[in-house]
């Protein structure tokens, strides 16, 4: 028999998490609960610690180092609305003051740097709600001075050697994306692609005469390469033919380019300065994939994150004298008593021959044969599933449920043909690959056809509704979690601060000016007749980004229509659940609705 985990111990908090050792190595800070709300706690490096912070909501889940080691600085909203604050809280004292106290306006951290201990950069959309605008921050003071001002279209910041703002990220009328550099007073066009290629810049150069960026120009996947600032080739750095590059590590100083990860199936690490080639080859033997999540900047000590499906993620700390690795802490060390699920990577071909990559987890201990199957599809869509450790995934398998993470066309990660095989096909192609994963699935003889939900949140929310509408006979009920029903009303309600980047929505979901129609077609809401399996819709009340309007259009619409669908509304969230207290609320509904429409045993009160 399947041994049930406890809802709490994959969707409470976690014990601790996100460690972070202070820039001289002598402190570190972490997320744990404080009266049963995530705080930031600090004490010596390693050793006991005490809670820094009392936030008595949502809980801190951004935070950083300031570089003056005086005090720790984080982001909070307010239930949800994104709208972030940037405060300050005294080591010394504990008092956290709001550094951006401005109502309505979002905060975004841009940098921080050790020769300027008393400054930080944050980007305000003040003077514009549709433009972020670059502050330098007097840590001391409260004092803030404008760095940069937003030109109309700049969607990202990166500052030079100097610590000022030396290139920003554009979007282009067409889609596509400028990179600027600073010349002077102004600012000229360095780099450009047009709207089916990818650009971006991780950093400047040492010598302050290059700019490391990824780009697929002229290639199908991202690539690092080293660009001279003065114009000419760009030297490619590290690549995957099969991949786009991931995350990419820079000396935490001097921000010289030391390593790339790239990952199709598992996490790989491509070691571009060989005084780390030692550090990688010891870690690449620990078991599971692994991350660096903090560094001192004497660049002694790392702070390492091993993720692997079957566990709590584990940090540990890496000396990189001794070379020796001690444990920090997992993340959720009460599952450790419980046999996890397998996660295995799987592909298949699509209808037409495209490549789906993913994942399948299947309960642990029982036979991958006839089983209820949970498609559980990620938000974005421009994003990816991971192999590692996933809640919803351990949850599903310990329901007795195996489940289906597909990275269908239109995620990001595998090359700019896959990603864009998604363009203008929500609702068709993007879900006939799901359909498709379904069809491999039983084929296989893992899935029993007659058991069959689809389940996600944002996009994954929206395909979640697509595919009850659109794919009648393949799901026997739907989860959506606060994904768009109308494509119309989605677009004409982004926030403001997401118009530099309306191009892009109309080039890969549809234009609202010109396809009304089309979009219409599209949406789920409108196609509510050809519905017949029963739904359950949850919502932040709060969602800046898919308004409470999207969930209760086609609740409506179903009940007007007499079907079967159950509606939650969560007053105190936005685009997700923060709160554990709604988050198990969901969880256990959601475990009733499936336990009742799969046949499964009956859900656990806990």
């Amino acid at each position: 028999m399947n041994e049930r985990v406890p809802r709490e111990l994959l969707f409470g908090n976690p014990e601790k998490a996100s460690p972070k050792i202070s820039p001289n190595g002598k402190l570190w800070a972490y997320l744990a609960p404080d009266e049963g709300v995530l705080n930031i706690w600090v004490g010596p490096e390693g050793g006991p610690a005490k809670p820094l912070t009392r936030d008595r909501g949502r809980g801190i889940r951004v935070f950083l180092w300031a570089e003056d080691e005086r005090s720790i600085l984080y982001l909070q909203d307010l239930n949800g609305d994104e709208n972030w604050h940037l405060y300050q809280a005294d080591l010394e004292t504990s008092v956290a003051r709001d550094l951006t106290p401005y109502p309505g306006v979002q905060a975004q951290i841009v940098a921080t740097e050790p020769g300027f201990p008393d400054e930080i950069l944050v980007a305000l959309n003040d003077r514009d709600p549709k433009l972020h605008d670059v502050w330098r921050l007097n840590l001391k003071t409260g004092e803030r001075a404008l760095e940069a001002t937003n030109p109309g279209d700049a969607i990202g910041w990166l500052p030079d050697r100097d610590f000022k703002i030396g290139l920003h990220k554009a979007a282009a009328p067409d889609g596509g994306t400028i990179l600027r550099v600073r010349d002077g007073a102004g600012w000229r066009d360095f780099l450009t692609c047009g709207p089916d290629d990818q650009l971006g810049a991780h950093g400047f150069s040492p010598d302050g005469q290059n700019i490391y960026i990824e780009s697929s120009v002229d290639r199908d996947t991202t690539a690092l390469f080293e660009a001279p600032l003065a114009g000419g080739p760009g030297k490619i750095i590290a690549e995957h033919p099969e991949s786009d590059l991931g995350a990419v590590l820079l000396h935490p100083r001097d921000h010289a380019v030391e390593a790339a990860a790239f990952e199709l199936d598992r996490r790989a690490w491509r070691v571009l300065d060989p005084k780390l080639e030692a550090d990688f080859a010891a870690l690449s033997a620990l078991d599971g994939d692994v991350s660096i999540v903090s560094r001192d900047d004497a660049d002694a000590v790392w702070y390492v994150l091993v993720d692997r499906p079957d566990r709590s993620p584990a940090f540990l700390r890496w000396d990189r004298l001794k070379r020796a690795a001690s444990p920090l802490f997992a993340a959720r060390p009460r599952l450790a008593p419980y046999t996890l699920a397998p996660m295995t990577p799987v592909q298949y071909a699509a209808r037409d021959g495209l490549t789906v990559r993913g994942y399948l987890t299947t309960p642990n201990g029982a036979a991958a044969e006839k089983l209820p199957l949970v498609v559980l599809v990620h938000g974005g869509p421009w994003v990816r599933d991971r192999w590692g450790f996933h809640p919803e995934a351990q949850w599903l398998a310990s329901l007795g449920c195996a489940a289906l993470q597909l990275n269908y066309r239109g995620s990001s990660g595998f090359g700019k043909r896959h990603l864009h095989a998604g363009d203008r096909e929500w609702g068709a192609k993007m879900q006939d690959d799901l359909t498709d994963g379904v069809r491999w699935a039983v084929a296989r003889g893992i899935a029993d056809p007659a058991r069959v939900a689809i389940y996600g949140g944002s996009y994954g929310g929206y395909a979640a509704l697509a595919g009850a509408a659109f794919t009648p006979g393949v799901y026997r009920c739907a989860i959506d979690v606060v994904g768009p029903s109308n494509l119309v009303t989605l677009i004409k309600s982004i926030p403001p601060y997401w118009e530099p980047m309306k191009r892009v929505f109309d080039l890969r979901v549809g234009s609202i000016e010109r396809e009304e129609e089309f979009l219409k077609s599209r949406s789920p809401l409108f196609h509510v007749d050809k519905i017949d399996i029963p739904l359950l819709i949850a919502q932040g009340a709060h969602d800046p980004r898919v308004k409470q309007a999207e969930a209760e259009q086609i609740v409506a619409a179903l009940r007007a229509k007499g079907k079967p669908v159950a509606y939650l509304l969560y007053p105190d969230e936005g685009h997700g659940f923060a709160k554990p207290s709604n988050r198990l609320d969901f969880y256990a509904k959601a475990e009733a609705f499936l336990a009742e429409h799969l046949s499964l045993a009956p859900a656990i009160v806990e």
